[in-house]
């Protein structure tokens, strides 16, 4: 294993809550690291970290050093994510106590970098395409070990430690620490701009995907992105758009609400048909990578087309959430315009095919967005308001800053006054905070929508807004709107 992680030290991670942090630290203490971590929210993946071993303090701060110093005998390696603040009293104090501090990645890296190791990376679908690789892999007795950055429907978890000889992550690029892994197998997925609040243009992200690249033992891109196809040198392409000029294609032969049927190619050479029980092109691009890996890995297509038909999506990717009154609730983490219109397209087609992998085909789309970050808005304004102006109508959440200083002249509002230029037959309604939202939600929905709620921040805290009205039904005045959501 890699000189960062010795069996005999410790590991300390402060914020190991996060989606990120827990998959590491349910790792290594899996494979009998003495693991401990802070995080003051309860959570199921805190539970789950105990259960597995880890020592779990609910304070951050001075005094939770002090014990782990005093307790352990030797002194923890500590680690934090881009999320930990330098001023984290915990932090603090660990650096007042001469301990040595690393970032989450350093750790990420050393698991990938000390076996046969597949990384995705990429500005969209880096979760769904590493949860189908590793999913397909587990499903064909190939007992990988799993770091992804969502919980994986088939190990009901952020992780998996297996005994097989490959380990699958997603590599994040979005404060650029992706370029520490080497992997045997790289994967990108797309490439667009994001993430500008560290990258100050979309040459600056192409150069460390490239970083990234060159760091890989071997490289898998998709050939329909033009960025990718401009700037990189991949040994295998994949594509769902042609069959010629690839080493992996999958051209759909049927599409519909429920999913997608196509054939499978190699080298332009018909392999096999397989049914995607996933709608969208984006989910078929995502699965034919996915297979593309795993036959690179030399896993034979049979075995995958027959465990194909059983995948799902990870958590907070299309994730349904539950059903009132005749509306159906979704919850979906797109916050950047590519994944917002992708999602949009995916749920049209469900009412227009009429078939839908939900309890019911939606007859109409209620898009429920919350912006996230001030850079991100301020770049893609137009871009977000083309996307949303997909939907039948869109309520606004209040903008999620994620820490970032206000820009003037930037929030939902100005959002909405793009979309009413757009489509000025749009309805539209912007809130001032999220119990307003779930207010407008009941009003302004009607049976047979589909209630889509899209963002990364705390939007998806609606839909228990939407269940406590539910509660809340009042036998004085059954025709309100909350007596109706609880009909």
């Amino acid at each position: 294993m890699a000189p960062l992680l010795d069996h005999r030290a410790p590991l300390h991670f402060i914020g190991v809550g996060g989606i990120g942090m827990s998959a590491l630290a349910g790792i290594l203490a899996d494979r009998g690291f003495q693991v401990s971590g802070s995080d003051p929210r309860d959570s199921p993946v805190l539970e789950s970290l105990r259960r597995r071993g880890v020592r779990v303090f609910a304070h951050q701060g001075a005094d939770t050093i002090a014990t782990l110093n005093s307790d352990v005998g030797t002194s923890p390696l500590v680690v934090i994510s881009t999320a930990v603040p330098a001023g984290n009293p915990e932090l603090m104090a660990a650096r007042e106590a001469g301990l040595t501090i690393c970032h989450r990645s350093d750790v990420l890296a050393a698991l990938i970098n000390a076996q046969p190791s597949i990384a995705v990376a990429g500005s969209h679908g880096k979760t769904t395409t590493s949860t189908l690789i590793a999913t397909l892999l587990a499903a064909t007795d190939q007992d990988p070990t799993a770091v992804i950055g969502g919980i994986v429907p088939a190990f009901q978890s952020n992780a998996r430690s297996g005994r097989g000889r490959v380990l699958v992550a997603e590599a994040d690029e979005s404060d650029g620490s992706l370029v520490k892994f080497r992997s045997s197998l790289g994967l990108i997925t797309n490439l667009e701009l994001d993430h500008t609040d560290h990258y100050p243009d979309l040459e600056a992200l192409i150069e460390t995907l490239q970083r990234f690249a060159a760091g890989c033992g071997s490289l898998l891109a998709n050939a329909d992105c033009p960025v990718l196809r401009q700037h990189f040198q991949p040994g295998a392409w994949w594509s769902i758009e042609s069959s010629e000029g690839v080493e992996f294609a999958a051209l759909a032969v049927e599409e519909h609400g429920e999913g997608t049927v196509a054939d499978f190619y190699e080298n332009g050479e018909l392999v096999g048909r397989f049914s995607l029980p996933l709608p969208g092109r984006h989910n078929l691009s995502n699965a034919t990578a996915a297979l593309a890996a795993c036959r690179l890995e030399g896993v034979p297509f049979g075995a995958l087309a027959t465990e194909i038909g059983t995948l799902r999506s990870p958590g907070r990717r299309f994730d349904f959430r539950g059903r009132w009154a005749g509306r159906q609730v979704v919850d979906d983490y797109a916050h950047h315009p590519s994944e917002v219109e992708a999602t949009l397209h995916m749920a049209r087609l469900m009412v227009t095919s009429g078939r839908s992998p939900l309890p019911e085909v939606p007859q109409r789309l209620v898009a429920v967005f919350q912006p996230h970050r001030y850079s991100r808005t301020a770049e893609f304004l137009d871009a977000f308001a083309s996307a949303l102006s997909l939907a039948d109508m869109v309520l606004l959440a209040p903008l999620y800053s994620a820490g970032e200083v206000p820009i003037p002249g930037v929030d939902s509002q100005a959002l909405a006054e793009r979309m009413q230029q757009l489509r000025p037959d749009l309805p539209l309604m912007v809130s001032a905070t999220l119990d307003e939202l779930a207010e407008q939600v009941v009003r302004r929905s009607q049976p047979g929508d589909l209630v889509l709620v899209m963002g990364a921040g705390d939007v998806n805290g609606v839909w228990a807004r939407l269940q406590t009205l539910a509660e809340l039904k009042s036998s004085d005045a059954p025709d309100t709107p909350t007596a109706r959501l609880a009909a």
